[in-house]
């Protein structure tokens, strides 16, 4: 991305020139994009680093550590089952440090003067991308409550992930780099609803704390986790002198583990389809308003496959008008369409 020719329109302009033109940006609001949400997911990660001493920080096994870092109640099922354990290992281990090094995929300056660095880093996040999304498919029957929704939004999101992934790398082998960009938006775009479904399921689990009472049903064995002894759980759930029976846990924040427990259960499923939404909505609204990028990188890859011999260069990858009913792209077409356009501007401020 080229640095801004234009004077700064004043001190804060030129300012802020000085601190994102060294990294490759050419455009503040770029910079600000990048920096709120590759600084957001970046944070997330660092955040989370410690998860990777998972028996002693995230859930110890022996209960020889701390306390879990995990949700209240989350640690029952990776104790018991251990396909569940292996599966939130694998999710931590591989989409914590692939989320991580995807941040520096954005950097522009790595991106356009290290391109050996940006394409291996890139092959790692893509390997550490799947396995994590594996591990998620994995532990989904029981993250948070694993109800029905939580499966389903957790397999909608997998797919929508993977999908994107898999198209990008598609486009940069057909060397259609404004679309290899749009799809890997997509991708981090989705992948980042992880971290807004967080704030919205804290909030919706403070609201109905105060606006119940809500329940949420648990196994006897995993209510068993939050009481001393046997005693006290079956005073608080007569069900439970089965311990194979089930029984329901009032929805409170402000109550104990259990309750905790249950409030996060009741809004984890919701958070996340509706960050899920915000996250799509948002990357379409960021690409509909960057047409400018888009068509420069296309010149870009039009340059490249005519180099490399394509057939038919300027929309060898998954461009609409090879697979829609776009009109025909071409260099040419779209110079004279930025003419014509430039001109009619140019009479409207007349």
């Amino acid at each position: 991305m080229a640095a801004a020719t234009r004077p700064p329109a004043n001190a804060f302009v030129a300012t802020m020139r000085r601190v994102y033109n060294p990294i490759g940006f050419g455009k503040g609001y770029n910079f600000v994009l990048w920096f709120i949400f590759c600084g957001a997911l970046f944070g997330f990660c660092l955040a989370r680093f410690m998860y990777l001493d998972f028996g002693n920080v995230y859930c110890p096994l022996d209960d020889a550590g701390g306390p879990d870092s995990a949700g209240p109640g989350e640690c029952y099922s990776y104790r018991t089952h251990s396909v569940y354990l292996v599966g939130i290992k694998l999710h931590l281990f591989t989409i914590i440090p692939g989320a991580f090094l995807a941040c520096f995929q954005f950097v522009p300056f790595i991106r356009l003067n290290y391109i050996l660095v940006h394409r291996v880093n890139g092959y790692l996040v893509l390997l550490l991308s799947v396995a994590g999304t594996v591990g998620a498919l994995m532990i989904a029957r029981v993250a948070f409550g694993g109800g029905i929704e939580v499966q389903t939004v957790t397999g909608l999101l997998a797919i929508m992930f993977l999908f994107s992934l898999g198209t990008a790398l598609y486009n940069i082998k057909k060397l259609q780099l404004e679309q290899h960009r749009a799809w890997m938006l997509r991708a981090w775009f989705y992948a980042g609803s992880i971290i807004t479904s967080r704030m919205i399921m804290i909030i919706s689990a403070m609201i109905i704390s105060n606006d119940g009472p809500y329940y949420e049903p648990m196994s006897c064995a995993k209510l068993a986790t939050f009481y001393n002894n046997v005693t006290a759980l079956e005073a608080s759930h007569p069900a439970c002198v089965d311990p194979s029976a089930w029984s329901i846990a009032r929805a409170s924040m402000s109550g104990g583990a259990e309750n905790a427990a249950a409030s996060l259960s009741l809004t984890f499923g919701g958070g996340v389809w509706l960050a899920l939404a915000i996250h799509a909505i948002g990357v379409e609204f960021y690409l509909q308003l960057t047409p400018a990028e888009s068509e420069r990188l296309r010149k870009i890859s039009y340059q490249r496959q005519l180099e490399a011999g394509f057939s038919k260069p300027g929309r060898a990858g998954s461009t609409a008008d090879r697979l829609g009913d776009a009109i025909l792209w071409s260099p040419q077409s779209q110079s004279a369409t930025s003419t014509y356009l430039g001109e009619l501007a140019s009479e409207d401020g007349k």
